[in-house]
């Protein structure tokens, strides 16, 4: 089970970083280091770092539309 835990996380984190150059979508980085993290302490920190770079990248992209909402208003 781990070989193949292990397997699958390296193929969706190569496929994540992938698509993250090209236009595509960061989750699957985010489940190769999910399934990796169960394994290797590092992938963990990883996964914790991009979860929080994702978080406040959100945040910031919720304040943007919101001003820019209120802002069309005036």
């Amino acid at each position: 089970m781990k070989i193949i835990r292990l397997t699958l996380g390296g193929l969706l984190l190569i496929a994540g970083i992938l698509l993250t150059l090209l236009p595509g979508s960061i989750l699957l980085l985010i489940g190769g280091l999910m399934l990796l993290s169960y394994d290797w302490p590092r992938a963990r920190g990883w996964l914790k770092f991009s979860q929080a770079t994702m978080r406040n990248s959100a945040r910031k992209l919720d304040r943007f539309m919101l001003l820019r909402k209120l802002n069309k208003f005036k």
